[in-house]
Parts: structure tokens; sequence; C-alpha cells
């Protein structure tokens, strides 16, 4: 039956994931990038296309909002708003709705997500040399071999499947982690 072996199969990608030091060791760093930007006032930017873009959401929204326990709220932001990207689109290309705001709200000291399951979005490649000429550090969330972005991060996790849904699925545990990494350096009182 299909549920058993698309469970199967998520399974096999995440133990592939995980059975890599290489992933843990990064996941640590982007963690430690994140919470030494927190420290210095900085803030997080997220951006993805379509599902990673939902998962650029969700990233910001467990920081400004609350994870597991209350505490202070963390200034995050995904890149999702209609009336920019509609903006920029229309005006400039749509490779360009992400740096454009990186290049408007960006500063030095701050962090970027960029999210990309393939690797090759044109409009995170972009961000990502955006947020370099600001001073940024960028941590990647990516796929398929990591594409042109593995090469453009200070810390990359590619997550190895040939399908977004399953690139997907560990990119969320990803920041899951990410956010209780930050809340255990910021608010170890609330472990």
């Amino acid at each position: 039956m299909f549920i058993a072996e698309s469970l199967q199969e998520a399974q096999k990608v995440l133990n592939k994931f995980v059975s890599d030091q290489t992933n843990l060791e990064n996941i640590n760093s982007a963690i430690s990038m994140m919470v030494e930007s927190y420290k210095n006032n900085g803030r997080i930017f997220s951006a993805g296309n379509g599902g990673s873009m939902c998962d650029a959401m969700h990233f910001a929204e467990e920081l400004t909002g609350r994870f597991r326990k209350e505490r202070a709220p963390l200034p995050a932001m995904a890149i999702n708003d209609a009336s920019h990207l509609t903006c920029v689109s229309n005006d400039y290309g749509y490779e360009f709705i992400f740096s454009r705001y990186i290049e408007a709200w960006g500063n030095k000291g701050d962090v970027l997500l960029a999210i990309s399951t393939s690797g090759n979005s044109k409009n995170i490649i972009l961000a990502v040399e955006a947020a370099k000429k600001k001073g940024m550090k960028v941590v990647g969330l990516l796929g398929k071999g990591g594409g042109a972005l593995k090469d453009m991060v200070d810390v990359a996790l590619i997550v190895d499947s040939a399908v977004s849904d399953r690139i997907q699925e560990v990119h969320i545990k990803c920041i899951h982690i990410f956010i209780e990494g930050i809340e255990r350096n910021l608010f170890p009182e609330n472990y």
C-alpha cells in the first residue's frame, strides 16, 4: 500500500540525513550563527518559494510567537508580504522579490535562512548575494545535491532526495531544531 511506502520512504530519507555527521555539525553551526546574531541585536530573515515559503513563514512565526514555552519574542521575518512580492515582481521581475527586501531591511550581523529544494532558485540566489553584500550570514536548507547555493551559503544543509516533498519534510525537522537550539541558548530556563 502506498501509505506505508510513503512513510517508509520518508523515514529512509531522514535516517540517511541523520547518519551523516556533517549534517549534525552544520545544524549546530547554524544554531550558533543565529544565536550570535540575536546576542548582537540582529534579526533573522527567511525566504523560500511555494512550500518552502510556508516553511520560511513557519520558522519566523515560531520565533516571534512561541515554540514550546513562554519567552520573549525574537525578531524574525519571513519575506512574504504580498504587496512587496507583487510590486517587485511587476516592476523588476520575480527573481528580485527576496533580494530587494534584503537590500531594504538586512543589516550586517543579521542571518538569512535561504530555503530551496533544488538549490538553484534564482530569486534565492539573488537574495543570498544581497545578504552577503550586506555582511549577513546565510544558512541554506537545500536539496537535490545543493545546486548553486551550496557553495554560496555559510552553512549548507542538503537533503539527499530527488523529490521536493521528502526534502521539505527534513527541512521542517531542521527548522524545529534551529528554534529549539536558539531557545536552549537564549532561554535555558525553559529546558
